[in-house]
């Protein structure tokens, strides 16, 4: 019987060499024989085999129809080009989130959607002792979060009811929507008003303003949002304004990523 870190290591072997026939196809440049790919690997022909029929069947790698020679699939393509997006996103998104930031005295995020959740990419963090903080890299829940919700509203229906059926709503907060349904509702005008709130969702006290950013084909890439102490937020900056603020921002994010509308 094999321990769990045996298994442990198994594992990681054939991921470790999953990424080894990745680098060699990207290397060789053109469509190249198992046989010339066991070699280089220096592993054994039914190995190699039985890791490319797997990475086919992700879309990873491609075999010829006549040959049966294996390169790069669309996949790979479309992961590199995911990683480019979200790197030009951040270069391009700083300069207006120091202007929130500027503008607003509060913290401004941009952040992507995650397996149904939010992460957090980038931060401009507020002057203020008091402030919201998430590091990039944090993970949220989508459906208590401005941010979220902006992301969330974006998604076609059916990827929207898939993530809304898996998704498990705790109540943080008394303000946290549970119920599916109204949580639907509350999308389908965050998607209309091009917006959203959050006020103490999550957390008490908390508010949030969200809008969408948009990459050359009209799709929902990321979002920005402004957040700090509701209080605060209130009683310095009018809503109306903020929000204006915030679509503003993120429709320039948008304009420089290609986006017109």
């Amino acid at each position: 019987m094999s321990t769990g870190n045996e298994r442990k290591t198994k594992t990681v072997q054939s991921v470790d060499r999953s990424l080894a026939i990745l680098e060699a196809l990207a290397r060789h440049r053109e469509p190249i024989a198992l046989t010339v790919l066991s070699v280089k690997l220096g592993l054994n022909i039914s190995t190699v085999h039985r890791l490319l029929n797997t990475l086919i069947v992700a879309g990873f790698v491609e075999q010829e129809p006549n040959q049966g020679r294996y390169r790069l699939g669309l996949k790979t393509f479309e992961i590199g080009n995911a990683a480019l997006y979200n790197l030009d996103i951040r270069s391009i998104a700083k300069p207006y989130l120091k202007e929130l930031v500027d503008r607003c005295n509060e913290t401004a995020n941009l952040s992507v959607l995650n397996r149904g959740e939010v992460v957090y990419i980038d931060q401009v963090e507020s002057p203020n002792i008091v402030k919201m903080f998430a590091k990039p890299g944090t993970r949220g829940p989508a459906y208590c979060t401005a941010s979220g919700k902006v992301l969330l509203a974006s998604l076609p229906p059916g990827e929207l009811n898939q993530i809304v059926k898996k998704n498990k709503f705790y109540k943080y907060t008394d303000r946290t929507i549970t119920d599916s349904e109204l949580f639907k509702k509350e999308l389908a005008k965050v998607k209309q008003q091009n917006y959203a709130i959050d006020f103490g969702e999550l957390e008490e006290g908390v508010q949030c303003v969200a809008a969408p950013v948009r990459n050359h084909e009209g799709k929902t890439i990321a979002a920005i949002s402004v957040s700090g102490p509701a209080t605060r937020i209130s009683q310095s900056f009018p809503r109306a304004e903020l929000i204006k603020l915030i679509i503003e921002a993120a429709n320039r994010i948008s304009l420089q990523l290609g986006f017109y509308r």
